[in-house]
């Protein structure tokens, strides 16, 4: 009889204990299951859809300007819009996306990465990061005359006459880099280009899609390439990793966009400045929130950091945002 009391009185203190365990606050990492490389990829879809703002103009009845939320004026010519290769009227609907911050910019994954000539990739100092679509009836549409955005450069820290006109290029894994019409950036052969004067940016270019006000951050210093490691059970296809370089404001964005066979993030170009102050930012999904780590860092010759899941704490987009544009 003692003997069951005791048996029943342990099973007791053994459910207990796991109903203690199973009420825990998350910050156990055996009871975080890392999401599917899906989930981090929708989460990062409801960043684009945030941000998206829809106009619907009339083609064939000349230039529309359309003014946006943070007051960008687009111009399109809708006499030169095309559907499937010939001339359309009629209503038309554009998708518009703005991004003036790296706190937006990571949630839509749209960091300000250029190539150099050499294929290299570099950070971009940003004055505006533009997506712009046009669709009749669910087909896109092309267009044969430039477009043009009025920038307020109030919304990019003032003007920079070193600014030129980028291009939005997606590679096969859905990552979006930015490359210069032509060689020099001038904007030479009708491919567009920006001009600072009084108070605006004005940005012309000729293709809808991903557009950028540019130019390379530039610092003497020599350069590594480092490294990071992100908790266990994350890889580049349910996480990421970013950088915010210190002293840059919060229009600028770099990304670690290679991943190793060792299971490591990489810059690998070799372009990170030794003895650069930056912050690196782990981000993913769970369950429909945003799970993130920021790291200060001093950058020294071939770093490598690790993130562990006890360093992270789960918010919404918002707190995400505010704390990415809060690093200084």
């Amino acid at each position: 009889m003692n003997t069951n009391f005791k048996t029943i009185g342990l099973l007791f203190l053994a459910i207990i204990s796991f109903v203690s365990c199973d009420n825990s606050d998350g910050d156990n990492s055996n009871l975080v299951i890392p999401p599917s490389g899906a989930a981090f990829k929708g989460i990062t879809e409801k960043g684009i859809k945030k941000n998206t703002q829809n106009f619907t103009i009339t083609a064939g009845t000349g230039v529309v300007t359309i003014t946006s939320a943070k007051g960008v004026k687009l111009t399109i010519n809708g006499d030169c819009l095309t559907k499937n290769g010939s001339p359309t009227t009629g209503v038309v609907d554009i998708e518009y996306i703005e991004l003036f911050d790296k706190g937006n910019m990571l949630i839509t994954n749209k960091p300000t990465m250029g190539i150099m000539p050499d294929g290299k990739k570099s950070l971009l100092i940003s004055g505006g990061e533009f997506f712009v679509k046009a669709t009749q009836g669910g087909v896109e549409l092309k267009t044969s005359c430039p477009m043009n955005l009025i920038v307020p450069a109030s919304l990019t820290d003032g003007l920079d006459n070193a600014m030129t006109l980028w291009n939005g290029v997606i590679d096969d894994r859905g990552e979006l880099a930015w490359e210069q019409p032509n060689p020099n950036g001038t904007g030479n052969g009708g491919n567009g280009g920006v001009k600072g004067e009084a108070s605006n940016y004005y940005v012309t270019f000729g293709n809808f899609g991903w557009t950028n006000v540019d130019r390379f951050y530039s610092d003497p210093r020599p350069k590594t390439t480092l490294l990071v490691k992100a908790p266990e059970g994350y890889d580049n296809n349910n996480s990421a990793i970013y950088l915010s370089y210190d002293g840059e404001g919060i229009n600028a964005l770099a990304k670690l966009d290679t991943y190793t066979t060792a299971g490591l993030f990489s810059e690998h170009y070799g372009q990170i400045p030794i003895g650069l102050a930056c912050h690196v930012i782990f981000v993913t999904e769970d369950n429909g929130q945003w799970r993130y780590a920021i790291k200060a860092v001093t950058v020294a010759a071939n770093d490598v950091y690790t993130f562990t899941l006890a360093e992270t704490t789960v918010g919404t987009e918002a707190q995400l945002i505010a704390a990415i544009n809060a690093i200084q």
